[in-house]
């Protein structure tokens, strides 16, 4: 429902209750000046306004939040992209060429891309390879200058995956 719908629904509500209050004030005023002859110094009359003006702020809060929908902004639509898992991305196809000019450090790190399904957290990789960070860090340098990998950043950490041409 949009909010100015609930709005008015709210006021229309509130303005129900200010009837009941009035024709329950009536009633009890009614029912107060038959059952007491004590006149206006009754403690019951006392009673009657209080509960009367009780009611009324509740109703003027519930105006109020009436008035608040009807006026306030209607949501914003979120766009939301969908992208494809990473695991649905199919790895490069290399050629000899391309993997006789890397050493043995660059092909252990493709080789472990390519069991990963050619996305794998460069933390994973770490663990993986058993390469310390720096080593990892400047191996990744190489492989992306040579445009065979792209490194995107996923929170404190890089996810590595292999291009693909």
């Amino acid at each position: 429902m949009k909010n100015k719908n609930v709005g008015f629904l709210i006021l229309g509500i509130a303005v129900l209750i200010i009837f009941v209050i009035i024709i329950f004030n009536q009633g009890m005023t009614a029912i107060v000046n038959d059952s007491c002859a004590h006149g206006d110094s009754c403690t019951m009359y006392k009673t009657i306004k209080t509960q009367t003006y009780l009611s009324l702020v509740i109703t003027g809060i519930v105006f109020l939040i009436g008035l608040f929908f009807i006026f306030s902004k209607e949501n914003e639509r979120i766009v939301i992209k969908r992208i494809k898992p990473l695991a649905s991305l199919e790895p490069k196809k290399f050629n000899k060429t391309s993997l006789e000019n890397l050493n043995e450090e660059e092909k252990k790190i493709l080789n472990t891309l390519l069991e990963n399904k050619g996305s794998i957290f460069q933390s994973e990789l770490i663990e993986k390879t058993g390469f310390n960070k720096v080593k990892i860090t400047r191996i990744l340098d190489s492989l992306e200058a040579q445009e065979l990998i792209e490194r995107k950043r996923r929170g404190m950490t890089n996810i590595v995956i292999l291009k693909n041409n």
